[in-house]
């Protein structure tokens, strides 16, 4: 067995020893050791309906993005959305619920799929202040234009494990330099970066042999200490914190 190999089986194991089910009522609440932005474990709804699997976070990740000041109604946050969710194959219900629906076969990877898109969005919206107008992604894809980098928005990639993965910038090979793909983390903490580390580590090998991973990190209102962009690195993962990240204008540009 590889080395990745070992990695991601090692992953698999922790994810099922530290998932927890129960039955309330009709529904099977599961517990995942997913942080959420308060640091609770993020839990999800599975219901059997018209001889498919649902599963749902039962309107808590808007909500609460809502109730911290952070509301999803103007376009282009609207399109943010939208895209995010799409990437995963998640819909928004009209309640606000984020849900996709699953056979007994496609059943572990749409449940992936849930949780990397309420990671996602939980993610793409965080905010430090309530106030804050400009979400940092925006900010990032400003950037990058401004400094003339070509890149593809919000790319797919199926790994090794047939799981899917959203990475937020292609930018293609040129004569000067490999394929870059950037994941933009607006909540560095430990599960964004396990979060991207897998994805990486799961779709590297999928990617042309010299492909490169960057990881943008959010440090405009907070220290981010040493701890994320180590295991970034790690992984082959090269961290871009925001402050500096002219450092790395001619890179991406290449």
């Amino acid at each position: 067995m590889s080395t990745t190999d070992g990695l991601i089986s090692r992953y698999y194991d922790w994810l099922k020893a530290k998932t927890n089910w129960r039955e309330i009522n009709d529904w099977v609440e599961i517990t995942t050791p997913y942080l959420d932005r308060h640091n609770d474990c993020i839990q999800i709804y599975l219901k059997r309906q018209d001889g498919e699997w649902v599963l749902t976070d039962d309107g808590y990740t808007l909500a609460d993005l809502a109730q911290s000041g952070c509301e999803i109604d103007t376009p282009r946050r609207k399109a943010l959305l939208a895209t995010a969710l799409n990437g995963f194959g998640v819909q928004q219900t009209t309640f606000g619920a984020l849900e996709t629906k699953a056979t007994e076969e496609n059943f572990p990877l749409r449940k992936h799929s849930l949780l990397q898109a309420i990671l996602a969005v939980n993610d793409l919206f965080y905010v430090a202040r309530a106030n804050v107008e400009s979400f940092f992604f925006e900010d990032v894809a400003l950037w990058l234009d401004d400094a003339d980098v070509r890149y593809t928005l919000r790319v797919n990639f199926v790994g090794r494990s047939h799981y899917n993965h959203q990475f937020d910038f292609v930018v293609p090979k040129s004569k000067r330099a490999p394929e870059r793909i950037l994941r933009v983390i607006n909540n560095p903490n430990k599960d964004t970066a396990q979060s991207t580390a897998f994805a990486w580590l799961d779709t590297k090998e999928v990617r042309p042999s010299d492909s490169q991973a960057f990881a943008i990190l959010n440090d405009r209102d907070r220290q981010i200490g040493d701890a994320v962009p180590d295991a970034l690195r790690s992984y082959d993962i090269v961290p871009i914190a925001w402050s500096k990240r002219e450092e790395f204008r001619e890179r991406l540009a290449a």
